[in-house]
């Protein structure tokens, strides 16, 4: 059984590790650039099964909407709705916190994964990390 939550301070480095993971290892993304400082001031999520940290995303708070950030799904667990309970987490968080929009930078091979859960892809295309990104935005209630 997945489970999705707040993660506990002690459960950081493991998603950490995970997005070292997906981001570092597995798109070549430079470490200094995946590691950005911002982690501290974040609420982070995390998604377990068996006890072992499958996802991880952050959220903060940019412009008075809640940002997703380093959404990350271990490759064994991708298609499995890990992805999408991580964006529902976070949205609940941002709901309880007073915000009404959601936005994101997704890589562009995400885009139609974001496009089902209800975000809308907005403004032009943009580089980050060597990557081809879009912004993308949803109201949550």
């Amino acid at each position: 059984m997945r489970e999705v939550r707040l993660a506990l301070p002690a459960e950081l480095p493991a998603c950490l590790a995970l997005r070292r993971r997906v981001f570092v290892e597995e798109q070549r993304v430079p470490p200094e650039l995946e590691v950005d400082g911002l982690d501290p001031t974040a609420t982070h999520v995390v998604a377990l099964q068996a006890d072992q940290v499958v996802g991880t995303a952050r959220m903060r708070t940019v412009a008075g909407a809640g940002k997703a950030e380093r959404v990350a799904v271990a490759p064994e667990a991708r298609g499995q709705g890990v992805g999408a309970a991580l964006m529902s987490c976070l949205e609940g968080i941002a709901s309880e916190r007073g915000l009404q929009v959601m936005t994101l930078h997704a890589q562009e091979a995400a885009i139609p994964f974001y496009e089902r859960i209800g975000y809308e892809a907005y403004g032009p295309r943009f580089d980050d990390a060597g990557i081809p990104h879009r912004a993308m935005r949803r109201p949550i209630r």
